[in-house]
């Protein structure tokens, strides 16, 4: 081959290692709603619109991308530094639009779909973020380690999975104990099995009394609880501090949680945020179903 051939074929190479270099980059998931989401590099710059995504960025060593979060991202430590564009009144389109983000991480039920398709309207992709289920949780953190270029979200994923799998062979074929979880005290609410949290109960050998309820979330009444006769009553506050929210419950000694004083309270960011600090949530409950368990 010539010289001149052999300058070629260098340039043509360069070119198809650079052209492999850049389509390397692109980055293509599912949501949670089974859109698409597709960025032409990872993320540089991405607004987290729950505590429960911000956490997962952080653990997937993706927080100094994050730009913009939402009220009451406080975990880890390094997230309350981070601007707020969202707070319990709705979100700042305006501000997130000045910020120039290249990815919105949006909670699905977290707020209106209006709000969503307002998201969108402003350009940047938007993906939906919704976990369901434990195996969800853990796709979750591939994904968003994907789209913000980390290497570390499969990893992150795997560990999540393995901790997960040990508790349910630790607990899950034990005798089952029924649990009531209270959402609210007044008005009386709870849990549906659609909910990840009826997941984690069941990896405890745990049933949630109210699993076939329709609704994600649904008002209930003292007498269906009563009749349910959960042996567990739990309930989840910030921090995992026990501010009375099941005193009430005193007055039902009839109760088998009641009688045998098992009104448990967990720490409500740990359990509710679907994020890795879920399954620390899910170690203390499958520890106090085990308690129930004993004569």
């Amino acid at each position: 081959m010539t010289a001149v051939g052999r300058a070629r074929c260098g340039a043509l190479l360069a070119l198809a290692l650079c052209a492999g270099a850049a389509s390397a980059q692109a980055v293509a998931v599912e949501d949670d709603e089974g859109q698409r989401i597709t960025l032409a590099h990872p993320a540089r710059r991405i607004i987290s619109l729950s505590p429960g995504i911000t956490e997962t960025l952080f653990a997937v060593d993706a927080g100094a991308q994050l730009i913009g979060t939402s009220e009451y991202s406080d975990y880890p430590p390094a997230a309350r530094d981070v601007p707020r564009v969202a707070r319990a009144q709705g979100i700042d389109l305006e501000r997130i639009a000045a910020l120039r983000p290249d990815l919105i991480v949006f909670w699905g039920s977290g707020y209106p779909p209006a709000l969503r398709d307002a998201l969108r309207r402003l350009g940047p992709p938007v993906y939906v973020h919704e976990p369901r289920t434990l195996e969800q949780v853990a796709t979750s953190i591939e994904r968003l380690g994907r789209l913000a270029g980390s290497a570390h979200g499969e990893a992150v994923a795997a560990r999540f999975r393995a901790r997960r799998d040990a508790l349910a062979a630790r607990y899950g074929a034990r005798t089952p104990v029924r649990v009531f979880y209270q959402v609210w005290e007044n008005p009386l609410m709870t849990l549906s099995g659609r909910h990840v949290a009826s997941e984690v109960m069941r990896l405890c050998g745990a049933v949630n009394v109210f699993d076939a309820l329709g609704p994600l979330v649904a008002t209930i009444d003292v007498e269906s609880v009563i009749a349910a006769r959960p042996q567990v009553i739990l309930a989840a506050d910030a921090g995992g501090q026990d501010r009375g929210s099941l005193l009430g419950w005193r007055r039902h000694p009839e109760v088998p949680a009641v009688a045998g004083g098992h009104l448990v309270v967990l720490d409500a960011d740990a359990l509710d945020r679907a994020s890795l600090r879920l399954l620390d949530a899910a170690t203390q409950l499958c520890e106090q179903v085990d308690r129930a368990r004993q004569p």
